[in-house]
């Protein structure tokens, strides 16, 4: 049966039950070294900061919650507003919808609604817009008591959202506005970072549905969070961003083995592909480097959705991806190695802003990737 052809069916079945998914981190220090770009440095172990940040943490605090389950806080939102979270949630996971489905909808619910199931406004309503994704019943949504009930509300979401093509690799704002129709397109975008908060709270935003049941848990590898990312490699953190010793190191290292596949960390496009360094003999890519070897090796940047990119270092051998190819997330980009400015196998991962490839536009990728839902250093 089709994903849209078990709508009906499945909202009929009983929630997931509670889950807490908790992720212990353990970062393994190992001999490498890594330039992470064009300039080098020699490794040191990671910070006390950092190794306090790494300890223990998880991906959220449980799953979808029955009708009647506590529910834990967010900041700048109400009981009532969570459990409409909570509802689009339940309605996504099952439906088995992906659950960077779920952070989409709340997002648009947070734009449309302010996750409040609104009845008529008056003169305030637009047109005869109801209920939390403020659709119209004479756009062919339902009748006025069908989009204020939520469950049926998400639900029609979802019915659009999983016919638009290629939903999954879109950004935000694109796939929102796919469903919505909205006059105001750009407006969903500013709501992922507290949907993806919310997703995280409530059903362990790095969760992906397993099994009949559809119990979650946090992301693994090759598992896509909510938010769209997954994990590049499975290896602890040997390294850290900008360390005191290290000030100019612009990503992480992640102790991964030589020969391991280096995953693509959201879907995007390929901008670079290419040995770093490769027309300065003897620096070459097809032979391990090593301290006094300058730049990334062979190397990956991606540029994703909202002006994010990613840079994977130290390739063994020549990318599996081209410049201009469209990859998606979790997607295989090459494999471990310990060319360019290294002593040992690994991959120095970087994540830019705004653009921006230069050491200026770096942002920590610890932080970065678990508030998306896929921490870097887990295990499993």
């Amino acid at each position: 049966m089709t994903l849209t052809g078990e709508l009906d069916e499945a909202i009929q079945r009983r929630r997931p039950k509670r889950v807490v998914a908790l992720v212990a981190v353990t970062a393994t220090l190992a001999l490498l070294c890594c330039g992470g770009g064009t300039a080098a440095f020699f490794l040191d172990g990671l910070s006390n900061d950092n190794n306090q940040a790494l300890s223990s943490y998880g991906c959220g605090a449980a799953g979808p919650l029955p009708d009647d389950g506590d529910l834990p806080r967010v900041s700048g939102y109400s009981e009532p507003q969570l459990r409409n979270a909570a509802t689009i949630i339940n309605v996504g996971a099952d439906l088995k919808v992906p659950p960077k489905g779920w952070v989409i909808a709340i997002a648009t619910a947070m734009q449309e609604s302010s996750l409040n199931n609104l009845g008529n406004l008056g003169s305030r309503n637009d047109h005869d817009s109801l209920g939390l994704f403020q659709q119209r019943p004479s756009q062919g949504w339902g009748t006025p008591r069908q989009v204020q009930d939520p469950v049926y509300a998400s639900r029609k979401f979802y019915q659009k959202l999983v016919k638009v093509r290629g939903w999954e690799q879109m950004s935000l704002t694109d796939a929102a506005q796919a469903v919505q129709r909205s006059a105001f397109p750009d407006a969903y975008a500013k709501h992922e970072p507290d949907a993806a908060e919310i997703v995280n709270m409530l059903a362990d935003g790095a969760a992906r549905a397993v099994g009949a049941n559809s119990t979650l848990t946090c992301a693994a590898m090759g598992d896509v969070a909510a938010s769209g990312w997954t994990t590049p490699v499975k290896a602890g953190v040997v390294s850290g961003f900008r360390t005191s010793s290290r000030p100019s190191h612009q990503g992480v290292d992640l102790g991964a083995s030589r020969g391991d596949d280096i995953l693509a960390a959201a879907a995007g496009t390929v901008i670079v592909s290419r040995c770093d360094n490769d027309q300065t003999p003897p620096f070459r890519c097809d032979r391990d480097g090593s301290p006094s070897t300058p730049g990334c090796g062979w190397y990956v940047d991606i540029m994703h959705a909202d002006e994010v990119m990613t840079r994977y270092c130290h390739m063994l051998y020549r990318p599996k991806v081209r410049v201009g190819q469209a990859v998606a997330a979790g997607q295989p980009l090459g494999i471990v190695g310990t060319s360019g400015h290294s002593s040992g196998p690994h991959l120095h991962f970087e994540v830019h802003l705004n653009g921006d490839r230069s050491s200026a536009g770096a942002t920590e990728p610890l932080k970065w990737m678990r508030e998306k839902g896929a921490p870097l250093g887990t295990g499993a």
